[in-house]
C-alpha cells in the first residue's frame, strides 16, 4: 500500500511498453503452461486512477501466486481507458462509472463484447488544505455554486460562495474530464454530466491533486477517497451536506449509505475474448475473490460477499453488457447494487 501512489509514473511506462510490444507482436501473446503446469502470458489493464489502487493491490497479490504472467496496470482516466478497450488494446479497463451509451456503441462496431464487475464501493472525497478552518462543512448548492460552468471566471474568491468565508482567492483542483470522477461529481453536484467550469487545474493523476491541495492554504479539490485516506497528513476533508446534514466521509458512512450524494460503485470491465486466455480468467476470479479485502486495505468499501459470488457467476457465464444506462448512476447504494446485480 505505502509505495502504490508512488509508483503511478512507472507503472504507466511499463504499460505503455507492454502495449508497444504487443502491438510489435501482433497483440497479446497466448497464454502457454510452464512444465510445472504454472499460468504464463501477460495482461494489460488500463483506466481509472480511482480504482488504480485496487487493481494494483490485486496485481502485485496475483503475481506472487502466478510469477510467470506480466500484468501491467496504468492510469488513462475512466474514459481513456474506455478508448483503448473499445479499441481491443487492453483486457480490461478500471472504471469508477459505468460504460456510457456512446462507448458501449462503440466496443459493438469493433466486436468487443464485455463482462461488466462492480469490485468496491468509493466516496468522493471534497478536500481542502490543512489550515482551511471555515470550510468545514459544504452544501450541494455551496459546490455547485463553485463548479457549475457559470462560476468559471465569476467564482474566484471563497466569500463569493459564502459571505463569512475570506475574502480570498478560490484555488480549484480537480479530475480531467476523460475522468469517471469528474463524470460522476458533474452529474451528483451540477446536475448535468460533464457540466463543469473549466478554469481549474485538471489531471488524470489524483497524486497531482493531492499536491496542489497540501501545498496551497485557499485551495479545494476533489478526488476518490482512498487519496484522501492515503494523505491524511496534509490534507482535510469537508462534510457535505446532501440534505440530512453534514457528513464526513469514512469507510461506515459510505458503507451504510448515509453519505450522499458523492458515494458509488467503482467496477472493471472484461474483454469476453480476453477470458478465454487462462491467465485473463485466473486473474479476474482472484481479483473478485479479493477485491474486498485489498480494496478495504487501500481505503475502499468492500462489498457483500454476496456481490462477488455474482460477479464471479456473470464470468463463468460469461454475462456480457451494462446493467446500466447511460454512465454515472447517482446514489446507488450498495443494497440497490446487490439487487441490480441478482
Amino acid at each position: 500500500m505505502q509505495t502504490q501512489f508512488k509508483r503511478v509514473a512507472l507503472l504507466v511506462l511499463v504499460a505503455a511498453l507492454s502495449a508497444l510490444l504487443a502491438a510489435c507482436g501482433g497483440g497479446q501473446p497466448s497464454s502457454q503452461p510452464s512444465e510445472g503446469g504454472e499460468l504464463t502470458g501477460s495482461i494489460l489493464i488500463d483506466g481509472s486512477s480511482t480504482v488504480f489502487p485496487i487493481s494494483e493491490a490485486v496485481a502485485e497479490e496475483f503475481r506472487l501466486e502466478y510469477p510467470n504472467v506480466r500484468v501491467s496496470v496504468g492510469i488513462s482516466g475512466t474514459g481513456g481507458g474506455f478508448k483503448k478497450f473499445c479499441n481491443g488494446e487492453i483486457d480490461i479497463t478500471d472504471a469508477s462509472r459505468p460504460i456510457k451509451d456512446v462507448e458501449e456503441e462503440i466496443c459493438a462496431q469493433n466486436g468487443i463484447e464485455f463482462v461488466e464487475l462492480p469490485v468496491a464501493f468509493d466516496g468522493l472525497t471534497v478536500v481542502v488544505n490543512p489550515e482551511n478552518d471555515w470550510a468545514t462543512c459544504m452544501t450541494v448548492e455551496d459546490l455547485k455554486t463553485i463548479w457549475e460552468p457559470a462560476a468559471q471566471g465569476t467564482i474566484t474568491k471563497w466569500n463569493q460562495v459564502r459571505p463569512e468565508w475570506p475574502d480570498a482567492p478560490l484555488s480549484l483542483y480537480g479530475p480531467g474530464t476523460d475522468s469517471g470522477t469528474f463524470d460522476y461529481f458533474t452529474s451528483a453536484i451540477v446536475g448535468e454530466e460533464g457540466a463543469s467550469r473549466g478554469d481549474y487545474t485538471a489531471s488524470e493523476d489524483d497524486n497531482v491533486l493531492v499536491q496542489g491541495v497540501s501545498n496551497d492554504k485557499y485551495a479545494l479539490g476533489y478526488f476518490g477517497f482512498a487519496y484522501y485516506a492515503e494523505n491524511q497528513d496534509k490534507l482535510k476533508a469537508v462534510a457535505i451536506d446532501g440534505g440530512n446534514g453534514c457528513v464526513l466521509p469514512s469507510k461506515e458512512t459510505i458503507n451504510n449509505g448515509t453519505y450522499q450524494p458523492l458515494s458509488r460503485p467503482v467496477f472493471i470491465y472484461v474483454r469476453k475474448d480476453a477470458l478465454d486466455r487462462p491467465e485473463v480468467e485466473a486473474f479476474v476470479n482472484f481479483y473478485l475473490e479479493n477485491a474486498g479485502a485489498l480494496a478495504t486495505e487501500v481505503g475502499y468499501v468492500a462489498l457483500p460477499d454476496r456481490a462477488y459470488e455474482l460477479a464471479k457467476e456473470r464470468v463463468a457465464k460469461r454475462i456480457t453488457g451494462s446493467v446500466f444506462s447511460g454512465g454515472s448512476q447517482v446514489g446507488v447504494s450498495i443494497e440497490e447494487l446487490l439487487k441490480i446485480e441478482e
